[in-house]
């Protein structure tokens, strides 16, 4: 197919896919004249990748890069594979304290994790430290010690998600990258949906137990 059926197949325009091409996201077509390319099913599945790592899981340019060097060259062992995959979605985010004087929250992580059980990559334990740090300065309450619990709550999502990870290299590490990344705003929504549910049950009051008079006054 060309660029324009490309750009109709995937629904992005053809400047983006140009655009693409020349960044070096989605690889060359096939050339068919001096400025001519034919492009196939392959690259229509790339760009939908491309444009889902931007569009829905909300990566810069350079993250999705690294994404797509894991997917394109995987490590062959399942613990590196986790490993490249994670420094892949993590990016180059900073996690240094910022100003306000001596930062707790690496060490009652450290604690935390410890009570857990969890042998926890630095880089993500501090990452995690520098979040719930920036959560409690904005006004959030109740870290110190609520933390834990949605770690315990985290590490059933974790056991769904390698139950989900097929056997072969290839569509084990698009699932532990991609499935990871596209489904993080799902988990976010169900974690709104499952909060309405809890103050619901908590209310003792359903919608369909509101009559019409009810809801009139």
């Amino acid at each position: 197919m060309r660029i324009s059926a490309l750009s109709e197949r995937t629904g992005v325009p053809v400047a983006t896919l140009k655009y693409y091409l020349r960044e070096g996201l989605v690889p060359p077509g096939r050339p068919t004249a001096a400025t001519q390319a034919a492009y196939d099913a392959g690259h229509v599945e790339r760009v939908r990748l491309v444009r889902a790592l931007t569009q829905t899981a909300g990566l810069a340019l350079a993250d999705v890069r690294r994404v797509l060097g894991v997917l394109d060259n995987p490590p062959a062992d399942r613990l590196a594979l986790l490993g490249a995959a994670q420094e892949a979605m993590l990016g180059a985010e900073a996690t240094a304290s910022g100003p306000g004087g001596e930062d707790p929250w690496p060490a009652r992580v450290a604690a935390g994790l410890a009570e857990l059980g969890w042998d926890c990559d630095p880089t993500l334990a501090a990452r995690l430290a520098a979040q719930l740090r920036d959560a409690q300065r904005a006004g959030v309450a109740g870290l110190e010690d609520g933390w834990t619990a949605w770690a315990r709550a985290s590490r059933d999502v974790a056991l769904a998600d390698l139950a989900s990870v097929p056997g072969d290299e290839e569509g084990a590490v698009r699932q532990v990258v991609v499935g990871t990344l596209l489904t993080d705003p799902v988990l976010a929504t169900l974690r709104r949906i499952a909060q309405r549910e809890v103050a619901t049950d908590a209310a003792g009051v359903r919608e369909a137990d509101v009559t019409p008079e009810d809801a009139s006054g």
